[in-house]
């Protein structure tokens, strides 16, 4: 069970005027984690309208504000390259003043709920073996680490992926 969130913190869905706060959490924090060479989500087309990129039926992103600013966000969509029944968790990021609160396990919970009534079976995720605070998030919530990647990204930069059941 996760703590409550401090009462100035929200989690929403994605809303068109947030796309520039969004890309610029996006593109801040990858570069705080050494994650803006080729092959990361950083250069993917979706990053400057995701309002747009997650408009889909079977696709959702949901920001997270602390005092009215966009502070964090995440979101899951079908796996490129899947199975139909497999979506990934996508761009889940946290700047640091937002860090440590509980944000993390609360969007995570929301977004693997969104996932299920969607009707996908399995959540798939893509990170870096450097980035210790989120693999210790997804661990703890039941997500195994995998020995290759699944799909097709396009992310050759990611050196660590896991996947969870959501069946059950």
């Amino acid at each position: 069970m996760s703590r409550p969130l401090p009462p100035d913190v929200t989690i929403r869905p994605l809303r068109g005027p947030d796309d520039p706060a969004v890309a610029a959490l996006i593109r801040d924090v990858m570069t705080e984690h050494g994650c803006a060479g080729p092959g990361f989500a950083i250069h993917d087309a979706e990053v400057d309208r995701m309002s747009l990129a997650y408009a889909g039926l079977r696709a959702a992103y949901r920001v997270v504000e602390r005092g009215g600013a966009v502070l964090g966000g995440g979101g899951i969509a079908p796996l490129a390259g899947g199975p139909p029944d497999v979506c990934e968790l996508k761009k889940m990021y946290f700047r640091p003043a937002l860090r440590g609160l509980g944000a993390g396990a609360a969007l995570l919970g929301q977004l693997l709920a969104l996932a299920r009534r969607m009707g996908y079976r399995r959540c798939y995720l893509e990170t870096r073996a450097t980035m210790q605070a989120a693999r210790a998030l997804y661990e703890r919530n039941g997500f195994l680490p995998l020995a290759a990647p699944e799909g097709a990204t396009g992310h050759f930069g990611c050196d660590a992926w896991y996947a969870k059941s959501l069946e059950g």
